[in-house]
């Protein structure tokens, strides 16, 4: 993995301004990673892609991650000092490609899910018909006895054995913080989706960028390649000598 140039960045952020969450993933790991064919960045689990995103982070503005949550208990506003290398701690790289579970009398053999399958499943509004798609595609066979069996057909306590086995496997696929709220005791577990957690700060980097190459034009009548060109450091200099 690389770190990526401001340009490079600001490219991305463009294009990914219409594009759903898990096609800005794809675009900024392509880009981050040029080794890695997209066939193959899109084949990783969503807990192995999120690894990737939690390095590319780190690549770009470091370990620390400052995020805020409401209290659902008084709406309080706490304030969240997280780092990447908590998250990463114990985790090995690589998930297990195939997984198995036994709940009765049922049998299956599935695969955890990956971009593909959340590609497949983004036009569909309705939340359980996304699980009931990402199911079908997952399982890859289901036998009660030695009758096959389809996935619309599994009772709900078998579903929900297959989301638990993915979870346990794929770690850092549904990532839950547990938070305590200092004003009212609260106290819960809130998901953190390192995807639109990275895309929230590049969407508040590339509008400060922008402004930062219009003051710079505007003042020593640069064009934007050359301004963004410059270090973080040099542009700042810029910046308050042209009194920004």
């Amino acid at each position: 993995m690389r770190a990526l140039s401001a340009s490079e960045l600001l490219e991305i952020w463009e294009y990914g301004a219409s594009q759903p969450q898990v096609q800005r993933a794809l675009e900024l790991l392509e880009a981050a990673c040029p080794e890695t064919s997209r066939d193959a960045l899109a084949a990783l689990s969503i807990g192995e892609r999120d690894a990737e995103m939690f390095g590319l982070r780190q690549r770009l503005w470091g370990p620390a991650l400052t995020g805020f949550a409401a209290c659902p208990g008084c709406r309080e506003r706490l304030e969240l000092n997280l780092d990447t290398r908590q998250f990463l701690a114990g985790f090995t790289g690589k998930s297990p490609r195939d997984l198995s579970l036994s709940v009765g009398e049922y049998n299956l053999t599935f695969r955890l899910p990956t971009s593909v399958d959340m590609i497949a499943a983004a036009p569909l509004t309705d939340l359980e018909e996304c699980r009931e798609l990402i199911l079908d595609r997952c399982l890859l066979s289901a036998q009660r006895g030695d009758v096959a069996i389809d996935p619309g057909d599994l009772p709900a306590d078998v579903v929900a054995g297959i989301a638990n086995c993915m979870a346990d496997a794929d770690p850092l696929a549904d990532i839950q913080i547990r938070l305590a709220c200092p004003n009212c005791e609260h106290v819960w577990r809130a998901p953190f989706d390192i995807v639109s957690f990275l895309w929230t700060e590049i969407e508040v980097w590339a509008s400060r960028i922008l402004q930062d190459v219009h003051t710079l034009a505007a003042a020593y009548g640069w064009n934007e390649r050359d301004i963004l060109s410059l270090s973080p450091v040099r542009r700042q200099y810029y910046l308050e000598m042209a009194g920004a």
